[in-house]
């Protein structure tokens, strides 16, 4: 006979099961209503303006709509390519003002359409100013430094300085030049007959990036590496279709296609990845090795500095570590320099007084002899040739950042949830910033250096700002120079009646239909 407390045991689980939809019940709402509405209110009452919120996808299908349309038919030749590239983010601000926000799912995105603050958020000053979470299925596309918070990063980062130090970066210019006195010898191919060609810039040099990143981090050839920049570009493609997707938890476990192919891209990179590392690691077992490219300056650093922590094996990176890293490698340094080059020759191309006094700033330095290193740090026009190209197309349109706690940055403060937008693309193509001639080329803007160049110090962030910004640049512009400058010394160009002059978003910013220009054999 039960006691006065007591229930039957269906009857209890049934009362516990209540209880637990109940708790998963309000978790939902806080989540998709009342957090939001909350968080709505928090910026309106300091003045930051925005559109309302729209239950659980916020303006996400307003995005892709406004985003397909912009995309749907090339732009004019000019360099005025935000609205093109971001339309959603430019109509917004134009409504609503530089500080501004809209809507990522159930998550405000303030845009901080201002250098200060946006250093300010760079900075590291704080520490809580954090990448937000994204689908998981997004980090198999590549994670690494790039991606970590905290210790982790500091670690990484302290163990991959070194392989990015000048003087080892000086020793892999052989290395530049070999790629490209190659791409020469195909262009020529192309030419010999006619004297002139019409070609696609953008497969092209997508190849020699991909070559450059494969020999001088790995030793090896672009045919060699050219299955796993098959596979990142396609994860590419994938990834940037589920980082615009609204992440619901768990969905990546559903077998859909998408997710199927992307576990399995990620399967397949790893183990080409592996083999690699394994075979280095025997190679560096050997009495007389001289590889001395990226891999082997990471796998040598990151002993050290497992040493210099008493020797265990568990204080550097792990094998699972190495991988991304060699994937961040793989993926940073083959895709950021691909479509600085690209944009470079469009736009020189658009600009023939420009390309003429490049190239005589390269005949007088090199003649037709092969550039070197020291030659490459005395280009002064190219090198405001390329920052210039940086300003108006630089790879990556925006970063996000989210709060994990109340900071207030500038007049504001932000509670924790809020995501804030920090636009690249925007603030280099702003007047207040730059000039009434904002989106026109002018690299004269650079003659006294990056400092000076705008109105506003520290409104140029090709390649970020503060602590994490990007390890790579110094390789990324002497690969570029020392391409730059081969094709000067050999070739001149304009666009091909067939370009179609179309900025988009693929994680970084590419020619949607392709560079097809015109080469002259000089």
């Amino acid at each position: 006979m039960l006691g006065p407390f007591e229930m039957p045991g269906s009857v209890s689980w049934g009362v516990v099961g209540l209880l637990l939809l109940a708790a998963w019940v309000v978790r939902a709402l806080e989540w998709v209503w009342w957090r939001p509405r909350r968080l709505d209110r928090v910026l309106r009452d300091q003045g930051i303006k925005g559109t309302h919120y729209r239950f659980l996808y916020g303006d996400v299908e307003d995005v892709d709509r406004v985003s397909k349309e912009a995309r749907s038919k090339p732009m004019p030749l000019t360099h005025c390519i935000v609205p093109r590239v971001l339309p959603f983010h430019h109509q917004l601000i134009n409504d609503h003002g530089k500080i501004s926000f809209m809507w990522f799912g159930s998550y405000p995105r303030v845009i901080l359409n201002d250098p200060e603050l946006v250093r300010e958020v760079l900075s590291g000053k704080f520490g809580h100013f954090e990448k937000p979470k994204v689908n998981p299925l997004a980090r198999l596309l590549v994670t690494g430094v790039l991606s970590y918070e905290g210790e982790k990063w500091a670690k990484h980062r302290r163990i991959i300085n070194p392989a990015f130090h000048l003087e080892k970066l000086k020793c892999m210019s052989p290395t530049f030049y070999t790629c490209c006195d190659e791409l020469i010898k195909r262009w020529d191919m192309h030419i010999r007959l006619q004297g002139s060609c019409e070609l696609d810039v953008w497969p092209e040099f997508q190849g020699l990036t991909g070559d450059v990143i494969s020999r001088t981090a790995f030793g090896s050839s672009f045919k060699e590496g050219r299955r796993i920049f098959q596979l990142l570009e396609e994860q590419a493609e994938l990834g940037i279709q589920v980082i615009q997707n609204i992440y619901i938890p768990g969905y990546r476990f559903v077998p859909t296609k998408t997710n199927k192919r992307m576990k399995e891209i990620h399967r397949e990179i790893w183990a080409l990845l592996s083999r690699m590392i394994e075979h280095r690691e025997r190679s560096m077992r050997k009495e007389g090795a001289t590889d001395d490219d990226l891999l082997r300056l990471l796998m040598e650093s990151n002993f050290r500095y497992s040493q210099e922590q008493g020797g265990s094996k568990n204080t550097g990176m792990t094998k699972d570590d190495v991988i991304e890293e060699c994937k961040l490698f793989y993926f940073a340094g083959h895709e950021t320099t691909s479509v600085l080059l690209t944009w470079t020759i469009v736009v020189l191309g658009m600009h023939p007084s420009w390309q003429a006094r490049a190239r005589e700033e390269v005949l007088q330095i090199f003649g037709k002899n092969k550039p070197d290193f020291d030659g490459l740090s005395q280009l002064k026009i190219a090198t405001m040739i390329l920052y210039e190209v940086l300003r108006l197309y630089p790879p990556l349109s925006a970063v996000v950042r989210e709060t994990y706690k109340k900071m207030k940055l500038g007049d504001f403060s932000f509670p924790p949830g809020v995501q804030l937008y920090l636009p690249i693309l925007l603030i280099h193509h702003d007047p207040a910033f730059w000039g009434e001639d904002a989106s026109e080329f002018n690299p004269e803007r650079f003659a006294s250096g990056v400092s000076k160049a705008s109105k506003i110090q520290g409104a140029f962030l090709p390649f970020g700002w503060g602590p994490r910004i990007c390890v790579g640049q110094s390789f990324a512009m002497m690969e570029a120079k020392m391409a730059l400058a081969i094709i000067l010394q050999n070739f001149s160009f304009e666009p091909s009646p067939s370009y179609a002059h179309a900025p988009y978003t693929v994680v970084t910013i590419h020619p949607q239909y392709g560079a097809q220009m015109i080469l002259h054999r000089l």
